[in-house]
């Protein structure tokens, strides 16, 4: 059985992400914060596509939680074909000298931290198995840095570094390691970001298309598709009407 380990499975990404392997087979071990939702999401997919799924209940924040969740794992769902680090977020726009250190530590926790403590935990089982490919959900924001995005940007410039870090330091076992760096994409993102204000939320995806949760699966299953000699080190994907992080084109 082939198994993908998803953080951040309760909804966007993440969520569509577990969609998109479940359909094609996969089994899946899912986390998140949100337990209901979670628990939604498993049952609606194992009674439609007939798989197994592995909820847990997990805050990428909490090492401790996190290597429990993995140490523990029953033995025959430690054989881990693809690990896709998706929990990560925005928090608040604040001009840097304006910032709210309770934000920072928020993003830098969940974006850096986060995916460090489940991938650390996970890749000496990928070595020890022999075959693996790590995913890493960036950002333009990773790409570039725009105005107010100070902190955010940093996280996911790290995780642009850390992938390529990944990407020579597990060379040698013949591990995967991708980024994909999504431009606009319409989730819970900018919710959280404007921390609940759905008006400014909504006001950010107005008078352009932008990229669906669904979108970035077809994009993470495809990378996971190619044959074995093949990897994607680094793949950015915008919608039609975005050329960069500032400019948006908005009829």
């Amino acid at each position: 059985m082939k198994i993908v380990f998803i953080t951040g499975s309760s909804s966007g990404i993440g969520k569509a992400t577990a969609i998109k392997f479940a359909q094609n087979s996969y089994n899946l071990i899912i986390t998140g914060r949100r337990k209901n939702m979670l628990d939604e999401l498993a049952a609606k997919l194992i009674k439609k596509y007939k798989i197994d799924i592995l909820s847990i209940n997990l805050d990428v924040r909490d090492k401790q939680a996190v290597e429990k969740a993995i140490k523990t794992l029953p033995e025959k769902w430690k054989k881990i074909n693809i690990l896709i680090n998706n929990a990560g977020l925005a928090v608040g726009l604040n001009p840097i000298q304006d910032g709210i250190i309770d934000d920072w530590e928020r993003m830098i926790d969940t974006n850096i931290k986060g995916l460090l403590y489940v991938s650390r935990n996970i890749m000496p089982i990928m070595i020890e198995n022999g075959f693996g490919h790590i995913i890493n959900i960036g950002s333009i924001a990773g790409k570039e840095t725009y105005p107010k995005g100070n902190v955010y940007c940093a996280t996911k410039h790290a995780v642009d570094s850390l992938t390529k870090a990944m990407r020579i330091d597990l060379l040698e076992y013949g591990i995967k390691v991708t980024q994909i760096a999504p431009g606009a994409v319409e989730t819970e993102f900018s919710i959280i970001r404007f921390k609940g204000d759905k008006k400014a939320a909504d006001n950010v995806y107005k008078k352009f298309t932008p990229l669906k949760g669904e979108d970035i699966a077809e994009v993470i299953y495809f990378v996971t598709t190619l044959p074995q000699h093949v990897n994607i080190n680094d793949l950015l994907i915008m919608p039609t009407a975005q050329a960069s992080s500032m400019h948006i084109n908005k009829d």
